[in-house]
């Protein structure tokens, strides 16, 4: 009987502050508040009410946590893709520069620009692909950490994969395309020229 008893008032602890309840409104709901308030007083004055909040609020407040991992898991992203962006610039910027003369060679033997063009471009994309293949694989092995906060989808939502590899390819090609652009404007003389 003790025991019981025990265990009654516990629950009764445990209860008290975690009782809550719903009001729809067709209005305002804060103007709701005072009728709200009066209506508890009358049928209990000892109850007391804590917090009054609409209901847009707690919903916000419940997703909270999930809205700033999703904010944090975009900037992320935006970082990566700049980061993909200068990377894939600096290396084909580097790479046009040591195959000046090359590409000089190549032209004063009759390569056409759009052939230079596509040969830059190629190296770009070749790289890019094998960076979307491995991040491709790194992300489908790490996405079962983030179940949790996904809604919708699944951690190897297909779809989610390809927009993800479009958009990279996409920012890789415009990364390639600017030092490509460049090579199609050496000029053979120079080019054949330098040390």
């Amino acid at each position: 009987s003790q025991r019981w008893g025990n265990l009654a008032q516990r629950q009764n602890e445990w209860v008290i502050g975690f009782l809550s309840f719903a009001v729809r409104t067709s209005g305002d709901p804060a103007a709701a508040v005072p009728i709200v308030r009066q209506l508890v007083s009358g049928v209990d004055p000892n109850i007391g009410i804590d917090a009054i909040l609409p209901m847009n609020r707690l919903v916000a407040s419940s997703v909270a946590r999930e809205r700033f991992f999703t904010v944090l898991l975009v900037v992320f992203a935006a970082v990566a893709a700049a980061l993909a962006l200068i990377g894939i610039y600096g290396v084909l910027a580097y790479a046009v520069s040591q195959r000046t003369r090359e590409i000089g060679v190549r032209v004063a033997l009759g390569a056409r620009r759009s052939q230079v063009l596509a040969l830059v471009l190629r190296r770009g994309l070749v790289l890019t692909a094998i960076g979307v293949i491995l991040g491709l694989g790194a992300a489908a092995a790490g996405s079962r950490l983030l179940e949790g906060m996904l809604f919708g989808i699944t951690p190897l939502d297909a779809r989610t994969f390809a927009v993800v590899a479009v958009v990279f390819v996409m920012v890789a090609a415009l990364a390639s395309y600017i030092p490509a652009r460049r090579a199609t404007a050496v000029d053979p003389t120079v080019a054949l020229r330098m040390d």
